[in-house]
């Protein structure tokens, strides 16, 4: 799993001209499947993705999460972040997972986040979206379940 994760003064998701998902201050997640990510891993990625000290305290120290900020998430699917760019110049998806199985990880991804507590809004999977928002520094994060759990010697 990949998950780009921005801190966004505000974010919006329109499918055909109609707003379907949108948020004030929090974060934009987009959020990609690989074909060989494990359903056990998603709990432990999301909550990694969740305890990110990434917001700003008072002093502006990035010293907060998304629970201490009060933020909000906005999760959006999106399939080319397992995109191979490094073979010619057209991008490769032989690694994404096939569409119903990246379905059934990103609607399992907003119970999970949902159950947590967390006010989620989020996109349509497999549709063409326009994401609209500000990111607030930039700031810009990924999150990449190979690296999260690998094995350490």
């Amino acid at each position: 799993m990949l998950a780009v994760i921005q801190t966004v003064r505000d974010a919006s998701v329109t499918v055909e001209g109609k707003t379907v998902g949108s948020i004030e201050e929090g974060m934009l997640v987009y959020f990609g499947v690989e074909k060989d990510d494990r359903m056990e891993e998603l709990k432990p990625f999301l909550e990694k993705l969740v305890r990110l000290r990434i917001f700003k305290d008072e002093n502006g120290k990035m010293n907060l999460s998304l629970a201490s900020s009060g933020a909000r998430i906005l999760f959006v699917s999106q399939f080319t972040l397992a995109g191979d760019i490094y073979k010619g110049n057209r991008p490769g998806f032989d690694n994404a997972a096939p569409a119903p199985v990246a379905k059934e990880f990103y609607e399992e991804a907003l119970r999970i986040l949902a159950q947590m507590g967390y006010s989620v809004s989020s996109g349509c999977f497999g549709e063409h979206m326009m994401v609209s928002y500000i990111n607030d520094g930039p700031e810009t994060f990924i999150l990449d379940s190979k690296r999260l759990f690998a094995q350490k010697c």
